[in-house]
């Protein structure tokens, strides 16, 4: 079983080919792959930022100066 995944910015018309031993492998690599991507990061750090948020009254990134940007504002989920 392979998995083609598109390369990367310097290389877009690369692609890179997983395979796998078994179909419950597949689904590792699948979930571990879906895991490191960037959308599943920023919704995370959403989430998180929104419960630090609601137990400390406080917004944890608004110390980093990223408290405006709407891409990290909680409830931002596009």
């Amino acid at each position: 079983f392979s998995l083609p995944l598109a390369g990367f910015i310097e290389e877009p018309e690369r692609k890179y080919c997983f395979e796998c031993a078994s179909e419950e492998q597949c689904q590792e690599w699948v979930e571990a792959l879906k895991r490191a991507s960037y959308e599943f990061l920023r919704r995370s750090l959403i989430f998180y930022r929104n419960e630090i948020q609601k137990m400390t009254g406080k917004d944890p990134l608004e110390q980093y100066g990223i408290s405006e940007e709407a891409r990290f504002q909680l409830g931002a989920q596009q």
